[in-house]
């Protein structure tokens, strides 16, 4: 079971800043643009959605394809309805994969598996939003050497 909850940090207060609290124990603040203490929560589904693809596709592509990934990041851009609830209607997810000679079949499988089959956020998402992603490598030319075994 996933658990959370949330605390008006000062009920006697017009301000609407909350302290939230994951089932595991771990805490943030979350606020509005005008408090500007923390994130909104709807950020935090932008994150969420980030998040769980990167587990997966990391995981992937180092236990399953064997890449080798110097650095990682994932960026998601959404748009929302107009009119409450604010959902999210358009999704971009861009995956920057940085690496030593980075395989873009290993990379788009990593994506395809995350998207269909084990990302739960995205599978959520897909109800209200049209998602897209896509992807770009880069050669670290710098940090291969580090991983490539010392000749004998």
């Amino acid at each position: 079971m996933i658990s959370a909850k949330v605390q008006l940090t000062q009920p006697l207060k017009t301000e609407r800043q909350f302290v939230g609290t994951t089932g595991s124990g771990h805490h943030m603040l979350l606020d509005d643009p005008d408090g500007g203490t923390g994130p909104k929560p709807i950020e935090l589904v932008a994150v969420a959605l980030a998040g769980c693809t990167a587990f997966d596709v990391i995981t992937i592509l180092r236990q399953k394809y064997h890449q080798k990934v110097t650095g990682y990041q994932v960026r998601v851009e959404a748009d929302q309805a107009e009119r409450p609830p604010q959902v999210f209607t358009a999704v971009r997810i861009v995956h920057i994969v940085t690496g030593c000679e980075i395989d873009p079949a290993a990379v788009e499988e990593a994506i395809r598996l995350s998207e269909e089959k084990y990302c739960s956020v995205g599978a959520m998402m897909k109800h209200t939003a049209k998602m897209q992603t896509t992807y770009e490598i880069v050669e670290d030319k710098t940090n291969c050497v580090a991983l490539t075994p010392a000749a004998a």
